[in-house]
């Protein structure tokens, strides 16, 4: 007897209709549809697409719903609205920030989003949006699973004490480490920097992830040291670069030598399309960089590339809805994806290979004995889902329907 069974759905890679059914929380049985299963309860999928959860890669809990507040970012650039940010998070309370994500987390499970990677700025003394978001990672883990960057916003070197409120965060529970090595004084600040994250990780046996480049600056370079890193520590495939738009400005004998050792370093790289192609390229005349890093040469060496949100109505992007389709909607437009092999690609990349970059591929997946996390697209394939960027309208963590959304149809009356 089993404790759910979805019939009539289309599995997301074979296109084969199938039952599915749950029990004790896994994934207990995967049958052609015509097949009858002794169940508890029982739901018509409709033909919808069913697949695994989204997974959000990259995003700021600390900042959500603080678009606006003190001022608006008019400019749209990220050096304005780490300005902003600086201003806002000296009123920030452990009731404000735990309301403000929790509004989130729930927007991004209705998406179908059950994993996340948050960055939390602990260039705060009292650390108090960490200790909030860390307060809601216990209380939500029934729900959506929640991995804990501890983000030094104003540098490592260049934000005093620092270096002790990040070793401070490991200890109270963050799951990996970050550091922002081109917004560093200067360059030789950067790399230091870099020294530093690499040796908590190690000492603290925890993943990396880098703000690494994010800047319209040809000459900002840090992306070869975390991955020269990388390989010298042999941390391969737990070290990510997030943004790396300055890729996307490097001259192409450059590139060349470059993306081999990427490669090398098993790194993993995270795009974060909407804020990207937003706030990047506002410095100088035209012609106008697209914002984004090389996604696509990325992919073509063989590099690891996941897609991500960054910012929900922050003071760095005034817009986001928790719809990682409408992510990978824009990378396929900015990234020149739009052929049918590189859109299913771009799809990938938010779900197995942001899963990849986030280590959590051996309880991720539609596989029987793994954890029955999943959701239905009201869609066809993967390639309409990017298109129309429906809701789901299952999503089920472990087992249980924690969130439902009817199709909508419009009716025409003539």
């Amino acid at each position: 007897m089993f404790d759910l069974v979805i019939k009539n759905v289309k599995h997301f890679e074979t296109n084969q209709i199938i039952n599915i059914a749950v029990k004790n929380g896994e994934i207990s049985a995967i049958k052609e549809a015509d097949t009858d299963l002794e169940t508890l309860k029982e739901i018509d999928g409709q033909f919808d697409l069913i697949l695994p959860p989204f997974v959000e890669s990259h995003i700021h809990l600390d900042t959500v719903f603080t678009a606006g507040d003190p001022w608006w970012n008019e400019s749209g650039t990220v050096m304005e609205g780490i300005k902003v940010w600086n201003e806002r998070k000296k009123s920030l309370t452990y009731n404000d920030v735990k309301q403000r994500a929790l509004k989130v987390l729930r927007l991004l499970i209705v998406q179908g989003v059950l994993h996340v990677r948050a960055h939390v700025d602990i260039s705060d003394q009292n650390l108090t949006a960490l200790k909030a978001i860390l307060e809601i990672k216990e209380e939500m883990k029934d729900y959506i699973q929640l991995q804990i960057v501890a983000f030094p916003q104003d540098g490592i070197i260049s934000c005093k004490r620092n270096v002790e409120r990040l070793e401070e965060a490991l200890k109270l529970g963050a799951y990996a480490i970050g550091a922002i090595p081109h917004y560093e004084y200067t360059r030789e600040y950067g790399l230091k920097s870099l020294d530093i994250c690499f040796s908590l990780a190690e000492k603290y046996n925890c993943m990396i992830n880098v703000f690494c480049d994010e800047i319209d600056d040809s000459q900002s370079r840090f992306l070869d040291a975390v991955a020269a890193k990388t390989i010298e520590s042999g941390l391969y495939e737990r070290v990510t670069a997030s943004h790396a738009n300055a890729l996307s400005l490097y001259d192409e004998a450059y590139v060349e030598k470059l993306l081999p050792i990427i490669q090398k370093a098993k790194l993993n790289i995270i795009a974060c399309p909407l804020i990207s192609s937003s706030s990047q390229g506002r410095s100088g005349g035209f012609p106008k960089n697209r914002g984004i890093t090389r996604v696509k040469d990325l992919w073509n060496a063989g590099i690891n590339v996941s897609i991500a949100h960054d910012d929900i109505m922050t003071p760095f992007y005034p817009l986001g809805n928790g719809n990682m389709l409408q992510a990978a909607h824009m990378a396929v437009h900015v990234c020149h994806m739009t052929g049918r092999e590189e859109m299913e690609e771009v799809f990938n990349m938010i779900t197995k290979r942001a899963a990849k970059t986030l280590q959590i591929e051996e309880g991720y997946g539609l596989q029987i004995g793994k954890p029955a996390n999943f959701i239905t697209l009201p869609v066809h394939d993967k390639f309409e889902a990017i298109r129309l960027q429906p809701t789901p309208r299952l999503v089920v963590s472990r087992g249980n329907i924690i969130s439902s959304t009817p199709k909508n149809e419009s009716k025409l009356y003539f």
